[in-house]
């Protein structure tokens, strides 16, 4: 029989040749990041949860060939960490050609770190095409690509972040903190907090209970202390710890929800400092998952198994049952600051423009404001 003839007792035979390779299926997956205990990346998801589809070395190959996207785009690296939702618009306050005020929200962490290694603000100032004026980019040699910032806010703290635009300004801005770390080592008068210093940050908190005294200075030193699933430890109210230097201030004392509003202003910026010291005077933040009364972690050891049950069974950190520094929920806001410009030494400073001084500062969220202040804010509004 010719190739077109059908068989006997057929009428005719018909098919199209098949191709080399089908056109496979696609698959949807969810992940949710809410519920995984720590950092996933995209290899561990799909060899721990379609491990019947393909070995470890399958996937592997799988994701580098671009067989797999993420939110609609090829991914390549199956170490790509699949992290949890974070806001991504940045309010900018203030900038010139060596810095710029960022109005941080809360979520939104700094730097990367633990399960946030790319949604975080630098990767937005990375991710923006920064312009400077023609003039000023052939006299600045020091511009950096992109703006990096100088000091860090937690992830639950909302407000003013500086960042530097050029080498010199990072610097400079570098140097005004860690002065105010050295003046929080001489235990300064009252008086003498806010006297002859390159730069002031004041943020409002909101915490529990009644503060008795309008006025509070807190010196408590702040160190490492141990906490399971924390490599490095956790930073906490330690007598061996560095100097610290905070002074909060009363604005409202709410007695019906026995809670104070309150003004603080650091003079050094240790890590969670306000939190800690809000806590070491019997006051911590409101809804604060992490710090309690006396300025320490809020965890129970767990019992001894005879092993370390910090480790995971790939001998990696288990992400603690307990809170951890980057749990949101409190509320701080760093509201205002007034410093020292790092190249023209022009004083930046409070509320208006009085020929030289420039206020930055972050507006305040409702539920850290004065009744004074929101009555305001309703008034502009027409409310």
């Amino acid at each position: 029989m010719g190739d077109g003839a059908p068989p006997p007792g057929a009428l005719y035979s018909f098919g199209t040749p098949w191709p080399e390779l089908n056109q496979g299926l696609t698959y949807t997956d969810t992940f949710r990041c809410a519920d995984a205990d720590a950092a996933t990346t995209l290899i561990e998801f799909y060899s721990t949860n379609h491990k019947s589809s393909a070995p470890l070395p399958g996937w592997i190959k799988r994701i580098r060939n671009g067989q797999i996207t993420v939110d609609g785009e090829v991914v390549t690296d199956p170490d790509m960490t699949l992290e949890p939702f974070a806001p991504y618009l940045l309010e900018v306050l203030y900038e010139d050609d060596d810095m710029v005020a960022l109005n941080k929200p809360s979520g939104l962490q700094v730097l990367p770190k633990g399960l946030f290694q790319q949604r975080t603000v630098l990767a937005q100032l990375q991710l923006k095409d920064w312009k400077m004026a023609s003039s000023c980019r052939f006299k600045r040699k020091d511009v950096q690509s992109h703006p990096v910032p100088v000091h860090r806010l937690g992830r639950g703290t909302s407000g003013l972040l500086l960042c530097a635009k050029t080498k010199v300004a990072k610097v400079r801005l570098a140097s005004y903190f860690a002065e105010g770390a050295i003046n929080a080592a001489k235990k300064r008068d009252k008086s003498e907090f806010s006297e002859e210093r390159k730069i002031s940050k004041f943020y409002r908190a909101l915490v529990t209970g009644i503060l008795d005294d309008d006025e509070v200075v807190v010196t408590q030193p702040i160190g490492l202390v141990h906490y399971p699933g924390v490599a490095e430890g956790l930073y906490a109210a330690c007598s061996s710890g560095k100097p610290a230097m905070s002074k909060v201030c009363v604005l409202e004392r709410l007695a019906h929800q026995n809670h104070t509003l309150v003004q603080v202003e650091i003079h050094s910026g240790r890590p969670h400092q306000i939190r800690i010291h809000l806590a070491y005077i019997g006051h911590p933040l409101v809804d604060d998952p992490l710090y309690g009364i006396g300025g320490h972690p809020n965890f129970v050891e767990p019992e001894s198994t005879g092993t370390d049950s910090s480790f995971a069974s790939d001998g990696g950190y288990e992400r603690p049952l307990q809170p951890v520094p980057g749990d949101c929920g409190y509320h701080l806001h760093a509201h205002w600051l007034v410093l020292c410009h790092p190249t023209t030494n022009k004083v930046i400073k409070h509320i208006y423009n009085l020929g030289q001084m420039v206020k930055i500062t972050a507006p305040l969220p409702q539920i850290l404001q004065t009744r004074e202040e929101r009555r305001a804010a309703a008034e502009q509004t027409g409310g």
